[in-house]
């Protein structure tokens, strides 16, 4: 989870207060807030005490330093006439949000469908079915969505996610998308119900887990395999996790391999979004390549 927006300690200069935009720093930056300055006494007419002069002359100095750093010196000579605050420096502190954005005219940005999740690495799109989003409270960069929202993990503590979509290059020594769906697929299971990264087990561990569905499949027009298990965890309703292997559509056909974690239960999503999301997946730069399981295949149970 991370902080709100708002003005923080600049983590570069503790001094200063910098903008958090809810997900960066930016390039805003203020002096902290402070009281204002303290009032000035008088020196007594007749020059009094020696004491009484020099906390004239500190308080003075106070307020001459407040008004530095508050970036307004105020020049006064023998009139009442004020002359206008000392230009500033360089570095722009603000005391509320950041200015609204420049007048000029942007350079034309070409939008992006929403609908649509592209992964440039390995050469490939995912439709966005709804109730899911772009990665969210994730670390891992092969992740390219997840379901809306987290919850309490039942067993381990910590957060999880009822579904998430990633995809990855494999090395390969010429094995056929059968072998490499069939050899990720435990691994995969292990790493979503089982024991994960943070060598935690936020469902307390697989406690037995059965083949549901596997076989050939089209890929953004190339010749895939995928594997299905059903998983049973020791805490939770447990989920499906599925291994779909096909060669890459860029570079050297090195082969990707995409894994699915689903929930199961009524919190769940779709069983459905798996073959959807499979029968979605293009070629970058291609809508018109298709293929796809197909939305009989898998139980639902």
């Amino acid at each position: 989870m991370t902080p709100p927006p708002g003005w923080y300690p600049d983590p570069h200069a503790p001094h200063l207060e910098r903008w958090w935009d809810g997900t960066a720093w930016t390039e805003h930056r203020r002096a902290p807030e402070t009281a204002g300055p303290p009032v000035p006494v008088p020196v007594p007419a007749g020059g009094g005490s020696g004491r009484a002069k020099a906390v004239a002359l500190t308080v003075a100095g106070a307020v001459l330093v407040a008004a530095i750093t508050t970036g307004a010196i105020v020049l006064s000579g023998g009139s009442d006439d004020v002359d206008t605050p000392a230009d500033p420096s360089p570095t722009t502190y603000y005391t509320a949000a950041p200015p609204s954005p420049t007048t000029e005219e942007p350079d034309p940005v070409e939008e992006e469908d929403p609908s649509v999740v592209v992964d440039e690495l390995n050469g490939i799109t995912f439709p966005l079915p709804a109730g899911w989003v772009l990665p969210e409270y994730v670390t891992d960069h092969s992740v390219v969505m997840t379901t809306d929202g987290t919850y309490d993990c039942p067993g381990d503590w910590g957060r999880c996610l009822h579904g998430q979509v990633s995809s990855r290059t494999v090395s390969s020594d010429g094995e056929t998308p059968e072998a490499l769906a069939k050899a990720d697929i435990a691994d995969a299971a292990e790493e979503a119900y089982g024991r994960n990264r943070l060598d935690r087990r936020p469902f307390g561990g697989i406690t037995s887990h059965r083949q549901v569905a596997a076989g050939q499949v089209a890929v953004a027009g190339r010749a895939g395999y995928y594997v299905r298990w059903r998983v049973h965890t020791a805490e939770g309703p447990g989920g499906y996790v599925q291994s779909l292997a096909f060669p890459s559509t860029v570079g050297i056909g090195s082969p990707v391999v995409v894994r699915f974690v689903f929930d199961a239960g009524d919190d769940g999503p779709p069983l459905g979004d798996m073959d959807l999301i499979t029968d979605g997946i293009r070629p970058v730069g291609d809508a018109d390549t298709g293929g796809g399981v197909g939305s009989s295949v898998g139980p639902t149970d």
